[in-house]
Parts: structure tokens; C-alpha cells; sequence
């Protein structure tokens, strides 16, 4: 029998441990996803509540009956009342979760935007009106500090594609990831602050280079690498008509260089780095991994952060990228996974907390792709993660529902309410 072969029961022999596939729109049953294990008798309850005569299950992912796993006998009416009461109640509450997962991602993506703006704004003025721009962009980082210090336990959230294009998204990612490893790492007030202003101006010096080497590929030629490097100094000389603090003309300066001196432009001894260019450089090489000019070299977050600890941890700070692992999770946003049950699915929020168990979108096809729950995988203790995947090994079914993003863009939100039921 395949695992896939599913049989219809009675309502009224239902157990736990049997595996089974509610054939029921997402609005018409409480539970996160239409297929799981029953485990608990008040999952029975509310599937006797549905009104249902018979439910399909799928024998090769069910306990046996021989384990001595228990049955509930028929409910009487007030059972069954009580059950259907709970039904509308938890559909009632499903809906008003999704409207607010819909609503915080477009929070999100509207402030994003509103960064994205400003980085524009920088590349216009900044020349001709350089503190004018530093201004601006110090109130930008203060408001985001003051945001993250409301939102307490804040989770980083992966943002639907085409927020933008790569010239401004790439300042506002790395600007988004710094300040929350930054705040992970214990740094508060002003330098905090000195970190956003660098992450977020750290490439200013690239508006005085050729357009052809303002953004690096393997491919550049001696000449054109050495050209490419100047972007930091003109940074700098930038940085310094703007008046910007120590910290952050530092964090510019230094964004290039590596812990074992194999950086640029001035590879001074590792001890010598300051923290928030230690936070930027680490940071800023994530997310040229994961957005690179050529997406056809692109590497999955998960790669992505597998190569920085495998292959590159000589050449950052080791508190720093141990930090960092643990706020983006093994599985950060953007990474497309397989769980252990087989399905498919596509992180969307990691909490640091919990980095093991993050939020993701499960492939229910179900489900309508624009109703889709996220499944937070903290409140599920039978769900996990079983590997990584590259989207292109993905079904074509799958592959159309998740929808994996080219380009990675992050921002910031708090961990969100309460699961709604155990599935």
C-alpha cells in the first residue's frame, strides 16, 4: 500500500493515532492544515462536531489498533452542540488571524517601502546636501530602534517578492538584520544607532563609481576589483561631509574587513574592529550571498548561512556569527523545506527564541494559496522540519503555491498571537 492510499471511517470509530485528510474547504474546520494525526480526544470532538458522517485517513501514516491507542464512543446531542459551538468559534478566529497575518505583512512591506524611499533619497541629495540627507537617515534608524524596543520579542519576516529592486533593498535588508543582531547582542541606544546609520549609508560611496563595477562579480578583472574597492574610501570621504558619528563612519569604513585581515581596504589586525563593523560585515555578506547581481548564483538562506559557518567562520567574529545563526534559525526566511511529514512549506518567520521552530506556509492544496495560515511550529510539537530544499527540486504544484522568492527581503515584526488549535 502506498502511503499515499487513503479509506473512509465512521465518524463514530475514530481514535488517536489515526492519520487523517479532512475533505473540507480551509473555512469549514478548525485546524491548521486539513491532514494530521489525531492525538488528543478533543481533536475527535471537533471532528465529530463537523457534521461529518465519514472521514478519510490514510492507514500507512495511522497507529496501529494494537498499539492500545483508545477510541471515544458516540457524543450525544449536547456533546455535539458543544462541539459545533466550538467549531464556529475557532473558524470565527481563524478568520480574524489571517486578516492579521495579511495586515502585518503589509505593515511590514509598506515600511520597507518607506526605507527603500529614503536610500533613493540618499542617492539623489546626498552629494548636494549631505547633512540635510544625515538628518533624515539618523531619524529613519532612531524610529526603527524605538520600534524594535516596543515590539519586545521581535521575529525577522520574510517579505512577499518584488519589494523593490536590488540598489535599495540591499541597504534596507542589511540595515533591518544588523539592528536586530545589534539588539540581540546587547547594544542599545547610540550605538545602536552608529550601527543602523553605517548599514544603511555603507555603500554610499558606490554612486562615485562606474556603474559596471558597482556591484561585485567573480568574474571582475584585477583593475576592476581594485576599482570596486575604492567604494569604501569614497564612503568615507562621503561620510565625513555628512558629519556622521564616529561609530557609524567607522562601521563604513570597516564594512569590508574580516576578522583574520583577509578584507579590505586597510585589513587592520581583528582586535582592532569595531562591533558594529564586525555585525555589518557579517551581515552584509548574507545577504550578497543570498541576492547576488546574477540570481543564477544565488544561495538559498539556508545555504547561505551553512556556508558562512562551514567554510568562512575563520574570517568573522565568532560571537558575532554564533549570534547571528541564532537569530536567523538553521532554517531562515526564504529557505523552502520539506517537513517530517512530507509536505512541503516555506518559512516566512523566525523567532530567536525558538530558531528550530520557525513559521511557515505549508503547501495545502486545499487550501486557496491566498488564505494560507501560517503554521507556527512552536505550538506543534509532532511537525518538524526534515531538510532544506532548493526551490527548483520543488513538485510544480508546490513550487506554484509557496512561491519562492528570487530576491530575499526582510523586515521586522513582533512574534504575533496565539495558535489557534493542535493539528
Amino acid at each position: 500500500m502506498k502511503s499515499s492510499d487513503s479509506e473512509l471511517i465512521n465518524i463514530s470509530d475514530l481514535r488517536i493515532g489515526l492519520y487523517v485528510e479532512l475533505e473540507l474547504g480551509w473555512m469549514s474546520h478548525p485546524f491548521p492544515t486539513g491532514s494530521f494525526k489525531i492525538t488528543s480526544p478533543r481533536q475527535i470532538e471537533t471532528i465529530r462536531g463537523l457534521g461529518l458522517k465519514q472521514v478519510r485517513y490514510v492507514p500507512a501514516k495511522s497507529d496501529s489498533p494494537s498499539d492500545g491507542l483508545p477510541s471515544l464512543p458516540a457524543m450525544d446531542e449536547a456533546s455535539a452542540a458543544r462541539a459545533l459551538a466550538k467549531d464556529r468559534e475557532f473558524r470565527r478566529r481563524r478568520a480574524a488571524l489571517i486578516e492579521s497575518q495579511q495586515q502585518s505583512l503589509k505593515a511590514c512591506e509598506q515600511k520597507f517601502g518607506v526605507a527603500q524611499q529614503q536610500y533613493r533619497r540618499v542617492q539623489e541629495q546626498v552629494l548636494d546636501q549631505p547633512q540635510l540627507v544625515r538628518d533624515e537617515c539618523v531619524a529613519m534608524i532612531e524610529a526603527f530602534v524605538q520600534e524594535m524596543a516596543c515590539d519586545g520579542e521581535a521575529a525577522i519576516r520574510l517579505l512577499s517578492e518584488g519589494v523593490g529592486e536590488r540598489a535599495a533593498m540591499h541597504p534596507v535588508n542589511v540595515t533591518v538584520m544588523s539592528l536586530l543582531l545589534g539588539k540581540a547582542m546587547g547594544l542599545a541606544g547610540q550605538a545602536l544607532v552608529d550601527l543602523g546609520v553605517g548599514a544603511f549609508l555603507h555603500d554610499v560611496g558606490k554612486l562615485q563609481l562606474p556603474q559596471r563595477v558597482r556591484w561585485f562579480e567573480d568574474g571582475f578583472s584585477i583593475e576592476d576589483f581594485k576599482l570596486y574597492q575604492e567604494h569604501v574610501n569614497k564612503g568615507v570621504a562621503i561620510a565625513n561631509r555628512m558629519q556622521l558619528s564616529e561609530g557609524a563612519l567607522m562601521a563604513i569604513a570597516q564594512h569590508h574587513e574580516l576578522i583574520d585581515g583577509t578584507g579590505f581596504p586597510m585589513r587592520p589586525p581583528g582586535g582592532d574592529l569595531t562591533m558594529p563593523a564586525r555585525i555589518l560585515a557579517l551581515v552584509n555578506r548574507y545577504d550578497n550571498l543570498c541576492n547576488p547581481v546574477r540570481l543564477v548564483t544565488a544561495l538559498t538562506p539556508h545555504e547561505a548561512l551553512s556556508l558562512l559557518f562551514a567554510q568562512h567562520k575563520a574570517r568573522f567574529d565568532n560571537i558575532v556569527l554564533s549570534a547571528f545563526i541564532r537569530m536567523m534559525g538553521v532554517y531562515p526566511p526564504g529557505s523552502v523545506v520539506q517537513l517530517i511529514d512530507g509536505r512541503y512549506a516555506l518559512v516566512v518567520s523566525v523567532n530567536s527564541v525558538r530558531p528550530l521552530k520557525p513559521r511557515v506556509i505549508v503547501h495545502e492544496p486545499s487550501v486557496p494559496k491566498h488564505e494560507a495560515l501560517i503554521l507556527d511550529l512552536e505550538s506543534q510539537p509532532g511537525i518538524g522540519i526534515r531538510r532544506s530544499l532548493k526551490p527548483a527540486s520543488l513538485p510544480p504544484e508546490a513550487l506554484e503555491y509557496l512561491g519562492p522568492r528570487q530576491r530575499i527581503a526582510y523586515y521586522f515584526e513582533s512574534s504575533g498571537p496565539a495558535p489557534l488549535a493542535d493539528a
